[in-house]
């Protein structure tokens, strides 16, 4: 994701596409091993309570007349936060620890989610002309996956039931 924030400018629309592509298929072989930690109907349970809140979410952020925009920072630094302690709880294994971040990471996704949405929505509203307007969309369909993916682990957390 920051090589290619960093690498915006300069890649071409397809590099741009095709960069998501390669990132997508990484991220879906990685999730691969979710599939043998958890069971089946939970892992679809979990979907559609993802894709439910997703979409609803999504649609707040995208009729709100409420400026959602003073939340980024505070967002960023939520999820600063949630890295640090992610990184911190593997070394400790606490599942104190791991339900806390859970809990505040579905906070912040949620909370991305809308304000992505509403940030996508204006400055798609600015026409900054077709090949960076192609750019945007590919950029700001990498930031809403990644939001539905984390919330989706966040929440597996919590409704996940596992293998036995």
């Amino acid at each position: 994701m920051f090589f290619f924030s960093f690498r915006f400018e300069q890649m071409s629309t397809s590099t741009a596409m095709t960069m998501f592509w390669l990132f997508s298929a990484i991220m879906g072989l990685s999730m691969a091993s979710v599939f043998l930690v958890f069971t089946g109907a939970s892992i679809a349970r979990t979907f559609f309570i993802t894709a439910s809140m997703f979409g609803a979410v999504s649609l707040y952020g995208y009729t709100t007349k409420a400026d959602l925009s003073k939340m980024g920072s505070f967002l960023m630094m939520g999820l600063i936060g949630l890295i640090i302690a992610s990184v911190v709880n593997i070394f400790l294994g606490s599942s104190a620890l791991q339900f806390a971040i859970s809990a505040i990471g579905v906070l912040v996704f949620t909370g991305l989610t809308a304000w992505d949405t509403q940030r996508i929505k204006e400055t798609y509203a600015e026409h900054y002309g077709e090949d960076a307007n192609q750019k945007i969309a590919v950029f700001s369909a990498l930031s809403l996956y990644l939001n539905f993916i984390n919330l989706f682990q966040m929440l597996l957390y919590f409704t996940g039931q596992r293998e036995e």
